[in-house]
């Protein structure tokens, strides 16, 4: 398989913010950060009193709130809107019994970021207006009876700071999980693209295998026929059969390893060109060796073909030799190359009729010849003449075509079938 080497992808996100995309498993929790955030909210707190003596100080139930709002960041992966409601409310009731002002903030902050990011933008956004909602509702009209006494009404212009960090954090949320969804799609893309670059370079090798066994082994049918008919009678013919058995089956495992062994070595060159139409004499003395005798005739100016045609157009030929050999009592075949101003056509043709002792199929070998046109914007059409015998048509377009698209094939051996 010639597996092309990787190419760049979209980029990833920026480290700060890799655990957006890929967050850990659930089951493991965050605690690193949130004993590092527990600690800096409590000497944050500490040191941001000492410049509010005009609050109350951090008695016993301040520091349990203030280790209670990091302590629940330890659930925001598994219920992020729980975690930024709670949080919330804790920040809240600390700011209510008249604390100083400080780090508190921050566990709301990481709580809100998390739930958005999570998908749970209603109770991030709840938080948050709770928390102001609360805050104006403190500094309004419930600083009568709340500490620190003699507290006076807040400014409401001062209302409006805690409202535009809040926004800002939720705005920095949400483009944090859009740009998580933006990687997560990209990173769907690249998968799907790969799958199916895998999925036509197995239709490819399966087409390969295909046109490659069922033509030798077709081969290798009738000789092996012809030499036990003849074993007794005329053993020198019987020899030649077995010979010509021997000789396809030389091809056919070489062909065979040849395909493989780019599946061995990835990313390597291929040992041997892929084989073309200057192999059609090759396959038509080999056809003569089964005793289908091969008259081929080529029409128009021949050019060079590209590589995929010129493979396509050798593995048509073969596929509607081999069938002549499977199903037509015909011992005769005449090929036709006409070379176009813009295409190849191919005929080939035999005058039947077809036989009876032909194995049954059901197979997909005229659907293979079908599919390697269509890739490269071709077309092939099949069916009995109307004076009798059986004919394949096949064009492929001189240039290679702007996209590229087949169908999922199979492999095994075709009956003949009416378009």
């Amino acid at each position: 398989m010639n597996r092309a080497s990787p190419r760049a992808g979209p980029p990833g996100p920026p480290p700060w913010l890799r655990w957006v995309e890929r967050p850990p498993a659930p089951a493991r929790l965050p605690w690193p950060s949130t004993l590092a955030l527990t600690l800096f909210t409590l000497v944050g707190s500490a040191y941001a009193a000492t410049g509010q003596p005009e609050r109350e100080p951090l008695d016993a139930l301040a520091r349990v709130l203030l280790v209670l709002g990091p302590a629940q960041l330890l659930l925001r992966r598994r219920h992020p809107a729980a975690v930024a409601l709670g949080t919330s409310a804790t920040c809240g009731l600390y700011l209510a019994l008249g604390h100083p002002f400080g780090p508190v903030y921050l566990s709301v902050v990481v709580a809100a970021f998390s739930a958005v990011v999570a998908g749970h933008r209603r109770a991030a956004w709840s938080a948050l207006l709770l928390l102001w909602a609360g805050q104006l509702l403190v500094g309004g009209w419930l600083y009568r009876w709340l500490p620190p006494s003699g507290d006076g009404p807040y400014d409401w212009g001062y209302g409006l700071a805690p409202a535009a960090w809040m926004i800002a954090v939720a705005a920095a949320a949400e483009v944090a999980r859009a740009r998580r969804e933006q990687w997560a799609r990209e990173r769907a893309e690249r998968e799907a693209a790969e799958r199916r670059k895998a999925d036509e370079e197995r239709l490819r090798i399966a087409r390969e295998l295909h046109d490659v066994l069922a033509h030798s082994i077709s081969v290798i049918n009738v000789q092996a026929g012809v030499g036990l008919a003849l074993l007794d009678s005329d053993p020198e013919q019987a020899r030649t059969a077995l010979t010509t058995i021997k000789s396809a089956s030389k091809e056919a495992l070489g062909e065979v390893r040849h395909v493989l062994d780019t599946l061995r070595a990835p990313g390597a060159a291929p040992r041997a060109p892929a084989p073309g139409l200057e192999r059609l004499p090759e396959l038509a003395e080999q056809a003569a060796g089964a005793g289908l005798r091969v008259a081929t005739e080529t029409a128009g100016r021949p050019v060079p073909l590209p590589p995929g045609a010129d493979l396509a157009a050798f593995r048509i030929v073969q596929e509607a030799l081999t069938n002549v050999m499977r199903h037509s009592a015909s011992r005769e075949a005449r090929v036709l190359l006409d070379y176009g101003p813009d295409a190849l056509r191919i005929r080939v043709d035999d005058d039947g009729p077809a036989s009876g002792n032909a194995p049954g199929g059901g197979g997909n070998g005229l659907v293979g010849m079908r599919e390697r046109a269509a890739v490269l914007g071709g077309s092939v059409t099949a069916g009995p003449r109307p004076d009798g015998g059986f004919r394949v048509l096949a064009r492929l377009p001189l240039a290679a075509p702007a996209t590229v698209t087949g169908p999922a094939g199979a492999d095994g051996d075709d009956e003949r079938e009416t378009p």
